[in-house]
């Protein structure tokens, strides 16, 4: 029997492998191989990787985590979950049955695209959805937004410190006049209307079209598609969620424990803040805990 099992080998589930590991705990982790930000093409804010691909940063942790024996790196997909603290089962795709004291789940979101030509192939190139990841390589270039929350609102302003081309599109969504005139003295553009197609060049965009034929030129397009967990496994065994303004997260608390005993939370799929940087903390307060929660 495993110490831990952890579903999901991303940035979350490797800090959290590589914190039970070196506290001698016996850790399976189980991996798809299929991360969120596998469409970027290089990763920014991570102190010590700044400007790597994404797979590389994953590729360089693993094999950091090959000395400890007590790990184990497993790529299959879990499909079912069962049991209670001290006694979890998890079975997989390669046909396994593994047992656990403990679970941590890192499987993460899935993005739902919406149906509009170029934005799939865009997206992680230039239809982005976090400045601090991508804002400095379009530093002064011309930005549009896609409206999807009232939060989109203060996106314009907290954009403002890389660049003062800022189109708003409303996408059909009302936006009231009091804040129409906050986004003029700004000096956001504002285009009404539907999205309905993305212009690019093997993912660079070049300009976005609305449904009344406007065409308007851009070099990047900020958007927030709502997200859904990329597994059903939470649902399982009755783990309680939060709705998100894009959409749900794992409930944990400030250990990063799930509202059942004995199962652990990190990264997207418990915090709507897409980070590296927050993924790796979570994941590694999340094994920190997870591991407190078996001392005798």
């Amino acid at each position: 029997m495993d110490d831990v099992i952890i579903i999901g080998g991303s940035f979350a589930g490797l800090a959290a492998a590589l914190n039970l590991g070196r506290a001698r705990r016996k850790v399976t982790i189980l991996d798809t191989g299929s991360p969120r930000n596998r469409y970027a093409s290089n990763a920014h804010g991570l102190l010590g990787h700044d400007g790597k691909p994404p797979s590389e940063i994953l590729a360089d942790a693993r094999q950091q985590l090959e000395p400890y024996d007590t790990v184990r790196f497993v790529q299959a997909r879990a499909l079912k979950l069962s049991g209670a603290q001290d006694d979890f089962t998890v079975e997989t795709d390669d046909g396994e049955r593994r047992k656990a004291r403990r679970l941590l789940l890192s499987y993460g979101i899935a993005d739902q695209f919406p149906p509009i030509p170029g934005f799939a192939e865009s997206w992680g190139k230039s239809v982005i959805h976090c400045p601090y990841c991508h804002g400095y390589e379009y530093a002064g270039k011309s930005w549009g937004l896609v409206y999807s929350t009232p939060m989109s609102l203060h996106a314009t302003l907290l954009y403002g410190d890389w660049t003062d081309q800022i189109t708003l599109f409303t996408d059909g969504h009302d936006v009231p006049e009091i804040e129409r005139g906050k986004l003029d003295k700004r000096g956001i553009k504002v285009v009404e209307g539907k999205v309905a197609s993305i212009q690019h060049q093997d993912g660079q965009l070049s300009s976005v079209t609305t449904e009344d034929g406007r065409v308007t030129p851009l070099d990047a397009l900020f958007a927030h598609p709502q997200i859904k967990p990329s597994s059903n496994l939470h649902e399982q065994l009755g783990l309680e969620t939060v709705e998100t303004p894009f959409g749900i997260a794992l409930k944990v608390d400030e250990k990063h424990k799930t509202s059942v005993d004995g199962i652990f939370a990190a990264g997207d799929l418990a915090s709507p803040m897409a980070s590296l940087t927050i993924a790796a903390y979570t994941g590694a307060m999340a094994g920190i805990n997870a591991q407190q929660s078996m001392l005798a």
